[in-house]
């Protein structure tokens, strides 16, 4: 993780190669699921990579956050090797919570990773409850809570903005802001206009919208909001406007899109735009990329077939995680 004022030459190099390695694992377990090696479902998050790491750069050590079921970006910008979350969705023994969470609970807690949840909206008031945690235990930590567009429909967002206002917390929320919950576009579901962070207003804490397709922004406006909440000043609700690129889930073929709608999107893709960026500069070439996403692709390729080979847990194993000693 990275942290302080303006990003340097190597975190971007850090998060050009974290963005490309989120889609390539995405784009890996797509496969992995339509082979059948992965059972359950799938929600992946091609598009939205740069909501990931940007603002997971902004973290340091002792800070903790919490995502929903479409939380692989935010596990693997964590630092999780993609072996283990490879493991995990394909209910290895060697995943992350040994093969009994799956797709929508990868979690680490030496990495603070505290939860994913299939739950809509569930890991707001924890992040709240670790961040209230950081101020009783006298820790400039800070609590960052990910959670989409649906979620501000919720009770517990109400709630725990409420409380979090209240009490002054050092929580981030952050609304990733895909413009669908589910197969509903946000038009359809919420009132109040398009800007979600408006709904800070209630609270009285800034609510600000971010371009989240560009790194560089994300970074900035989640860093701000970090060093406020670490300095007393309380929560802070930052719009991510991004875009998940594939359905819903793996059985929803999105159909449900508008003509052109994707293709707009794609125009913006967070991995090219930061790209561009440093071929510009002269950090990395067009040609410097295109080596970097194959040894990307060959490391994830490779992680898939070392999770694929891996023994699943077993019953006694198993059983560990849902009885008490």
């Amino acid at each position: 993780m990275t942290h302080g004022s303006d990003p340097d030459v190597d975190a971007h190099r850090a998060w050009f190669s974290t963005m490309i390695r989120i889609r390539s694992f995405e784009d890996r377990v797509q496969e992995l699921f339509m082979s059948g090696a992965i059972g359950g479902t799938t929600h992946l998050c091609q598009g939205q990579e740069a909501v990931s790491v940007g603002s997971i750069a902004a973290m340091r050590s002792g800070d903790v956050q919490t995502n929903t079921y479409r939380g692989h970006g935010e596990a693997l910008a964590l630092g999780m090797p993609p072996e283990t979350a490879f493991a995990e969705l394909m209910g290895k023994a060697t995943g992350g919570s040994g093969g009994v969470g799956g797709s929508m609970h990868l979690i680490d807690f030496s990495k603070g990773n505290i939860g994913a949840n299939a739950i809509v909206g569930a890991g707001l008031p924890i992040a709240l409850g670790a961040a209230v945690g950081f101020q009783m235990q006298g820790r400039p930590n800070v609590a960052l809570s990910f959670f989409g567009d649906g979620a501000t429909n919720i009770g517990t967002f109400h709630e725990a903005l409420n409380m979090a206002a209240l009490w002054r917390a050092p929580v981030v929320f952050i609304i990733t802001n895909n413009l669908y919950g589910e197969y509903s576009p946000v038009t359809a579901t919420t009132a109040g206009g398009p800007d979600l962070a408006r709904r800070a207003d209630a609270y009285g804490m800034p609510g600000i919208v971010v371009d989240g397709q560009d790194v560089d922004v994300v970074h900035a406006a989640v860093r701000d909001a970090v060093e406020r909440a670490r300095a007393g000043g309380g929560p802070t609700l930052l719009e991510m406007k991004t875009y998940r690129y594939r359905g819903h889930s793996r059985s929803d073929p999105a159909k449900y899109r508008p003509a052109g709608e994707l293709d707009a999107w794609l125009a913006r893709d967070p991995i090219e735009i930061l790209g561009a960026r440093l071929a510009a500069e002269g950090v990395l070439t067009v040609d410097d990329q295109a080596r970097l996403r194959v040894e990307i692709q060959a490391d994830i390729d490779a992680a898939a077939e070392r999770a694929a080979a891996a023994p699943y847990p077993t019953l006694e194993e198993t059983r560990s995680y849902v009885y008490a000693d």
